[in-house]
């Protein structure tokens, strides 16, 4: 149930489900983010026994807040875990609450338009240093499987992650994964369907999700693996898969994946010897992660613009692998970047005809 909240008028109808996620009653604390209609929320949950028939032993709460952006929400986390632990322990107790509402309130835009879609590398900062979770280092959890990751969000597929409680460390994979698909050049990918964080979802949400072309997403409910025509690709822990012929090939990796791979691990072995030497605090695996593939797709676009612009708009071999791809192993994927993102008056050669 929804106890408190301010401002009294806004509609939070099935925020109570999405601030306590489904099964957090087996884990101690928890942090949530997640979507309500337009605007993005973070919530912190905790669980604490109790001597009490009517509570069954236990009495859990969520304290949250909702934000038009949810870059800067992370900032308030330790404000919103000392006031659910105060709930616990002195419920009704909402005067400190009050005060960081008129403190902190701005006037939240009409419509969706201002809503922040951008995903600064600091954003979750204070989450991840904040976590013990080794499930947080995102490069660690997924291996090779990275690679895959990328692709898939670089072609905007819906993205569906499962995984049990607790959220925190999946809703952070979330982050991750819209993290892949940043390009910065500009002009590029403007006319492709923007590729949205909704963070954890249940099932109240499935009619949000039916109709939307591109987003990527957490759950802790098991019946949506059931709910093919919901997500493209769904992630069960580590494991990525897809019941889409057509996407099936990309699980696939190619040989420079491999190779992208590779050098993406040197480059966390540097940062992490770095670190260790030098007491280097100040640059992050999450900095490095966001900046490699961010270089990756820009690398991509740019020669896909350079091709475009010359007399012989033609991809070749060595125009493909200028982009840092397999000529063979990654045809399939260049050809579902070429579509969506409008370069289909390409040419391909047809030395890249095997896959």
């Amino acid at each position: 149930m929804l106890e408190w909240c301010l401002p009294k008028d806004m509609d939070l109808e099935g925020v109570e489900f999405k601030a306590i996620a489904s099964g957090s009653h087996r884990v101690s604390t928890d942090f949530i983010y997640f979507r309500k209609g337009r605007y993005f929320g973070l919530a912190c949950f905790a669980n604490m026994a109790v001597e009490s028939t009517e509570e069954r032993g236990a009495r859990m709460k969520s304290v949250g807040i909702l934000s038009p952006s949810y870059t800067l929400l992370y900032r308030y986390m330790s404000f919103l875990e000392h006031q659910v632990r105060l709930q616990l322990q002195s419920p009704g107790h909402y005067s400190p609450l009050e005060a960081f509402y008129e403190d902190k309130r701005a006037l939240l835009p009409p419509s969706g338009e201002d809503v922040v879609t951008a995903f600064p590398a600091n954003a979750w900062g204070a989450a991840i240093n904040h976590s013990m979770h080794p499930e947080m280092k995102f490069i660690r959890f997924f291996g090779e499987q990275i690679m895959v990751l990328w692709k898939l969000a670089l072609l905007r597929r819906r993205i569906l992650i499962f995984s049990p409680p607790p959220v925190g460390v999946v809703c952070y994979r979330v982050y991750c994964c819209c993290c892949l698909a940043n390009i910065s050049i500009p002009g590029v990918g403007v006319a492709v369907p923007e590729f949205r964080p909704f963070f954890y979802v249940n099932v109240a949400d499935i009619s949000a999700l039916e109709n939307e072309l591109s987003y990527v997403a957490c759950t802790t409910e098991k019946i949506f693996e059931e709910k093919k025509d919901l997500y493209d690709v769904y992630v069960d822990n580590q494991n990525v898969k897809t019941y889409r012929d057509g996407l099936k090939p990309l699980l696939r990796l190619s040989a420079a994946d491999r190779e992208k791979y590779r050098k993406l691990t040197e480059q966390r072995q540097m940062l992490l010897y770095s670190q260790e030497e030098n007491g280097d605090c100040v640059s992050s695996e999450e900095d490095l992660f966001i900046l490699f593939f961010l270089e990756q797709n820009n690398r991509i676009f740019q020669t896909l613009s350079e091709v475009a612009g010359s007399p012989d708009p033609t991809i070749t071999q060595d125009s493909v692998k200028a982009m840092g791809l397999d000529p063979h192993g990654d045809r399939l994927f260049l050809l579902h970047l070429l579509e969506i993102y409008g370069y289909d008056s390409l040419l391909v050669s047809e030395q890249l005809c095997c896959s």
